[in-house]
């Protein structure tokens, strides 16, 4: 056993030791998930009924990934031979000897934890709040019976209750709040309002909301103006309006007249204009400051003299505008929040009653009614009793990304454990949480990064009493990436201590492997001037587009590799490392978005006959055997439709030529084509008989059954799949998914289903996770917690700032959030303070984007690389520190950091068929590098 696995190996076996209270902080690839196996394994071993643990994930993979990965070793352990379940105790760090009592009580385990009623609690903490909710309907006050809400049916209730204030007392504060909104999304924007719903909570005054701006209550409109337009304005107006235009060749003297000319009476209307006309802009050195011996100009001074006379009341008039602009826009901050909040807490009141009349609850509802119920001094007691009946140790995984809220929930269950009392005496109990800071990217889900170590202080607190106190321990061993990456990652994240990289250093377990790193030269931007045919789409992507020319070289260079049978190493023997050639499993390309970048990538990869996954999300709309389904729901509601007709024709469904239907169309008059098809019966003998067995019962079927007697009495799907691939059948299957859905929510009908399916655009997530031998094209948010040999990141280049939603959070409430030109000092101040949050999260992105790559990493961009505005110049600099070599290889110029003796594999002759079988679990699969790059 080498220094470095005796390290991380005892690093591990300490973090997992069951009879303390541990918080583990853990790096990207350091072994958290089986920390966390191992942790639960041996609380098993030490005699813990499974029902006593309660091990709380953030996704449902998580935990169905750890799940397995324990009963995987359980069942091991049922089988294994005395010596090798010695061994494997012994590696665990279990400090018994090979009793043959305790392999014994080992080897039954694994039935115990099948056995255990309900199973091993290992679940989301929206899955266990759930159940808590029905153990305790009533004293949660819940619906015994609730439904968790989805989010299309929670899209959907949301526009219902909308409409219902347009209809009902509260139609002005909606309408005054759309007046607010502008053009901006409303329904992202009530989403955004239930989301944040806590921040509604307090009702506050008129005269609290001024005070948040720095205004006083008797500040209102009527005194700004009485403070500007002290008398004799709107002569001055006039008069300067008529000279300017009296002018010649001074156009922006003449714009201002025509827009002091346009004022008709000196009211609120009138100051954003003034402004306009006599203050600096937003970009100027001093913004928004008065343009004292700059307007009017000095043409104009010369070519009208009788402007002289007006100068002295114009400029102080143009003081006045420039001293009543702050409070303007801070009174009208103010009203905005006032709109802002009404209107929240109204709609959220009838949204609520919606949600309870239909017994449902969203995820935020689990979690906020489940922390009521253990906090109601009433209950709580009473249900922590029962519940301290069940649960001896609490862990928690992935705990960076827990909210405050549901922190607020484990802090409650975790109380007796804290507390050292419960209702089982002279018990070890613990808490044992493991997370990494850096990793923290679902803050639009409410985790927020802050919460982690105020947590583990909290907990620290709680326990000093106690004599096995909070043990504090990290794991920074990387079993997954190579040095060559690892050195890159510490390096880019070496000066941002800010998001959470304080200094820590990332140890390669494997410190020998080859690795490599290869920085393309970006893709300039395209020309934005050249012609486009006067036919051609506007959102069509040109093929000299700087994204369709990089998705090419990407698929371009994979195509190329396979084709070379570039080597990669899987493990080492004798001192060597041993290599397989490269296949498309071996390839994870990571974006930051689901734009024209991820769909060009995926058209380029199959346009190279490329084995992918495809997109690790659905829109199930915009599928192509899900428009011909639709398609033929259309026509059997409305025959006469004859575009829905024509399409279902030429589609897979029924497969006919061009040639056909030009037929059938060119000589049908001003007939239906339905009453044309029927009219050519003896031609077309299959296909009537399939549209009349589907239209006679398309009155009695309830939508899922008639989409179901097209796919399998008629052959549907087998034609679908023969025409569009393998892909469409989760496309089909989803679609299927959505009819059975709309059925739970509504009596089914076809008209019903089909207004159901155009009210929104449904999105379902693919399992892409295990891909098999096939391209993964992920966002970085999806691939959380995945790795592969090969990872390449082609959307490097520039990106503007986070996009900011409309409700900004304050102390106790939130502000509305207006244009940044419309930002009083206190708005501005919780923009920016939001607005640095998001670019701290977009750090740690990039974090675990680059900590997903084991061997090779790819980095590549098109367009602008500026500083401090993309990832690519981050890791350009970083590489450059590093001293990373410029290679030219058929004529592609790109940089390369090497670490490890990779050359040395392409010279390997003979070497074995190891390809192993991708749909592994991660951590048995083995190590590798790359070798150099074909063109």
């Amino acid at each position: 056993m080498n220094t470095a696995l005796s390290q991380a190996s005892l690093k591990q076996i300490d973090a997992a030791e069951p009879q303390r209270s541990t918080w583990l902080s853990a790096n990207a690839g350091s072994g958290k998930t089986r920390v966390l196996t191992n942790r639960v394994a041996r609380l098993l071993l030490e005699g813990t009924d499974p029902q006593n643990i309660l091990c709380l994930t953030y996704t449902k993979a998580a935990a169905s990934e750890m799940q397995n990965r324990l009963f995987s070793r359980l069942g091991s352990w049922a089988m294994m031979e005395k010596g090798d379940l010695s061994r494997e105790l012994h590696d665990l760090g279990v400090p018994h000897g090979p009793d043959p009592a305790f392999l014994a009580q080992a080897r039954r385990l694994f039935a115990q934890a099948i056995e255990t009623p309900g199973g091993l609690r290992i679940q989301t903490i929206h899955s266990f709040c759930a159940s808590l909710l029905r153990r305790f309907p009533r004293e949660a006050m819940v619906t015994p019976g609730f439904t968790e809400l989805d989010d299309r049916s929670a899209a959907q209730l949301r526009e219902r209750v909308a409409d219902d204030m347009a209809g009902g007392e509260d139609r002005a504060l909606l309408f005054d709040m759309i007046k607010v909104l502008g053009g901006n999304d409303f329904e992202k924007f009530t989403a955004e309002i239930v989301s944040k719903k806590a921040l509604f909570e307090k009702e506050h005054s008129q005269n609290e909301t001024k005070a948040l701006f720095g205004l006083k209550p008797e500040d209102t409109l009527e005194s700004i103006l009485s403070e500007v337009f002290i008398g004799g304005e709107a002569e001055v107006l006039e008069e300067l309006a008529r000279l300017l235009m009296l002018g010649e060749d001074n156009k922006n003297d003449q714009l201002a007249a025509l827009k002091l000319a346009s004022l008709e009476r000196l009211d609120a209307s009138v100051l954003p204009v003034l402004e306009g006309v006599f203050l600096n802009g937003s970009g100027a050195k001093f913004p928004f400051s008065v343009k004292v011996g700059k307007f009017p100009t000095k043409k104009s001074l010369e070519q009208i003299p009788e402007l002289e006379a007006l100068l002295p009341q114009l400029e102080a008039l143009m003081l006045r505008v420039e001293a009543a602009r702050p409070k303007r826009i801070a009174l009208a901050a103010a009203r905005d929040a006032a709109t802002l909040n009404a209107f929240a807490r109204a709609f959220l009141a009838r949204y609520r009653s919606a949600k309870d009349a239909r017994g449902w609850l969203d995820f935020d509802d689990l979690i906020n009614k489940t922390k009521t119920l253990l906090t109601d001094p009433q209950v709580a007691q009473w249900v922590l009793y029962r519940l301290d009946g069940g649960i001896d140790h609490i862990l928690v995984d992935e705990a960076q990304d827990t909210s405050p809220e549901q922190w607020a929930v484990i802090e409650q269950l975790a109380q007796e454990i804290t507390s050292g009392q419960g209702a089982r005496e002279n018990r070890q109990r613990t808490i044992f949480a493991v997370g990494d800071k850096k990793q923290s990217i679902y803050s639009f889900q409410g985790a927020d990064a802050t919460e982690f170590e105020r947590m583990r202080d909290t907990f620290e607190k709680n326990l000093s009493h106690h004599q096995t106190q909070l043990h504090r321990a990290s794991l920074d061993f990387s079993f997954r990436s190579s040095p060559a990456i690892l050195e890159l990652v510490d390096q880019v994240f070496s000066l941002h201590a800010e998001a959470g990289f304080r200094h820590e250093e990332h140890i390669p377990f494997h410190a020998d492997m080859p690795g490599r790193v290869d920085i393309w030269e970006p893709i300039a931007e395209a020309d934005k001037t050249q012609d486009r045919e006067w036919y051609d789409p506007v959102d069509i992507v040109s093929p000299g587009d700087p994204m369709v020319q990089l998705a090419e070289q990407i698929a371009a260079q994979i195509k190329a590799m396979i084709n070379a049978e570039t080597l990669i190493p899987t493990k080492k023997e004798g001192g060597t490392w041993q290599a397989r050639p490269v296949h498309e499993g071996d390839f994870l390309i990571l974006l930051q978005r689901r734009k024209d970048l991820f769909h060009e990538i995926i058209r380029a990869c199959k346009k190279e006959n490329l084995e992918i996954a495809g997109a690790d999300r659905l829109r199930i709309n915009e599928e192509l055997a899900v428009k011909d389904l639709t398609a033929l729901l259309n026509f059997l509601e409305t025959p006469e439709d004859d575009l829905s007709l024509a399409a279902v024709l030429r589609s897979p469904l029924f497969g006919w030529s061009e040639q056909a239907l030009y037929s059938l169309c060119a000589h049908r008059g001003h007939a239906y084509l339905w009453t044309a098809l029927r009219n050519t019966r003896d031609e077309h003998p299959e296909t009537l008989a399939i549209l009349d067995d589907l239209r006679s019962q398309a009155d009695f079927l309830r939508p899922f059954e008639l989409i179901d007697r097209m796919l399998t009495r008629h052959g549907g799907r087998k034609r679908i799949l023969a025409r569009l691939g393998h892909e469409a059948e989760e496309a089909v299957d989803a679609f299927l998914g959505q009819a059975l859905a709309y059925e739970r929510s509504a009596v089914p009908s076809l008209t019903g289903f089909l207004s159901w399916l155009a009210s929104d655009d449904p999105e379902v997530k693919r399992q892409v996770e295990s891909a098999g031998k096939r391209i993964r094209v992920m966002t970085v948010h999806g691939a959380k917690g995945l790795e592969a040999p090969i990872v390449i990141m082609p959307e490097t280049m520039n990106r503007k700032p986070p996009q900011m939603g409309q409700v900004l959070a304050r102390e106790n409430g939130a502000f509305y959030a207006a244009a940044r030109d419309a930002r009083p000092p206190a708005l501005a101040q919780a923009h920016d303070a939001a607005l640095a949050k998001l670019t701290e999260e977009r750090l740690r992105l990039l974090y675990v984007s680059m900590t997903r790559a084991e061997k090779w990493l790819i980095i590549a961009a098109a367009g602008k690389t500026d500083p401090d505005k993309s990832w690519y110049h981050d890791i350009s600099e970083a590489a450059g520190q590093l001293g990373c070599e410029t290679v030219v290889e058929h004529g592609h110029g790109f940089r390369r950091i090497e670490r490890g003796d990779w050359r040395a594999l392409q010279a390997q002759e003979d070497t074995p068929d190891q390809t192993l079988d991708v749909s592994l679990e991660p951590h048995l699969r083995t190590h590798a590098t790359v070798p150099e790059r074909p063109a």
